[in-house]
């Protein structure tokens, strides 16, 4: 069986104290059948350093972005995002998108980023990874306006209603569920999930953040993501086998991998 974490922050996590090194990270995630990684930066900078320290490991492909929160430190970053992202290791554009929660005063800085990466996305035939918080009707919009199905991609961490997720299907956006599809309070995100295809399903940890039930309160890591597909599997009615081979079959789909030539780990 083959789980694919579709977003995480492996450079992110406390890698001195809670897990010694990468090695560790990915021993644990194999042990439970989570064998590849999509890491995702967040800045060019950040990029530098994901690319620094995980080059080496070929379960570990990873996107280049600029976080919407990080768009006003960035401005001098982003005439690199073009170059960098023409690179075959580099999978997605992003995580970009709006959030409006923590930064809603960068609203208009947030959409020329999010347009910017959607434009090169295109350009470059690679899909874009959307990150949106307080913002899903903005987010859309920009989407449609920018023609943003040419590129396809995948809203992360999908917690918005199922009006929004159908708006979003319709443009042949994959609907990606992290650890917030455990929590007690996330009734109406289950039913929406009950109704979202399966051929556009994916799931992630967005690690080292939101970690699932019943590991609350602690750091969160790729070998998690079993316990956010068991969930899945048990509301989609479908054996957690099935949901980690359609999954996987998603996943290499949205990212034009071919599936025989990028399965290492049995």
């Amino acid at each position: 069986m083959l789980l694919i974490d579709s977003h995480c922050h492996i450079d992110q996590l406390n890698h001195n104290s809670l897990h010694e090194n990468i090695e560790k990270i990915l021993k644990k995630a194999y042990e439970n059948h989570v064998k590849k990684f999509l890491t995702v930066a967040t800045s060019i900078d950040n990029f530098y350093k994901i690319k620094k320290l995980l080059d080496k490991y070929s379960s570990i492909f990873y996107s280049c972005g600029i976080h919407p929160l990080f768009c006003q430190k960035e401005i001098k970053n982003l005439n690199e995002l073009k170059k960098l992202s023409n690179s075959k290791r580099v999978l997605a554009l992003g995580e970009t998108g709006l959030d409006y929660y923590y930064s809603s005063e960068t609203k208009n800085l947030q959409q020329e980023f999010f347009r910017e990466h959607i434009r090169i996305a295109i350009e470059l035939n690679k899909p874009i990874i959307v990150h949106s918080r307080n913002a899903i009707k903005d987010t859309i919009k920009i989407l449609r306006e920018e023609n943003a199905e040419k590129c396809g991609g995948i809203l992360h961490s999908f917690t918005e209603n199922e009006k929004s997720a159908f708006q979003l299907l319709d443009m042949g956006f994959y609907i990606s569920f992290s650890g917030i599809i455990t929590f007690k309070k996330s009734i109406e995100l289950r039913n929406t999930l009950k109704k979202i295809p399966l051929k556009k399903l994916l799931i992630e940890t967005d690690s080292p953040y939101l970690s699932p039930t019943p590991y609350r309160g602690k750091e969160n890591q790729p070998a998690y993501l079993l316990s956010i597909a068991k969930k899945v599997a048990f509301i989609k009615e479908i054996s957690l086998e099935e949901l980690a081979k359609i999954t996987t079959n998603n996943f290499f789909t949205l990212f034009n991998l071919n599936l025989k030539k990028n399965i290492l780990f049995n």
